[in-house]
């Protein structure tokens, strides 16, 4: 299996692996084949209305713009955009988002 292993501070974070090995997983655990990611939109609405405080949430834990943004590997520009309703993040941005502010129960439908 050929697999990459990417790790934030030295920890594994995700791991990559090609499609058809992924698929061949998801067969041998007993799981449906998707063609594509999970959407945003899919995540669960109690999360995803306290995302919506994001700003409230970040001030309250005393974080500035940039403090955030680059703990969880994105530009200040694009968190502040995230935070104004210009632009929707996807699952990779809110899953550490979502961590960084303790969002409890984030998770992923299956």
């Amino acid at each position: 299996m050929n697999v990459q292993i990417i790790s934030r501070e030295g920890e594994p974070e995700y791991a990559v692996l090609p499609w058809t090995q992924y698929q061949a997983l998801l067969k041998a655990a007993g799981m449906t084949s998707r063609t594509t990611p999970p959407s945003a939109a899919a995540t669960a609405p109690a999360q995803r209305a306290e995302l919506s405080q994001m700003r409230a949430l970040r001030e309250g834990l005393n974080l500035s713009l940039e403090q955030l943004a680059r703990s969880v590997g994105i530009s200040p520009h694009y968190l502040e955009q995230i935070e104004n309703g210009q632009r929707e993040a996807g699952e990779p941005v809110l899953r550490p988002l979502a961590r960084a502010l303790g969002i409890a129960g984030w998770s992923t439908p299956s």
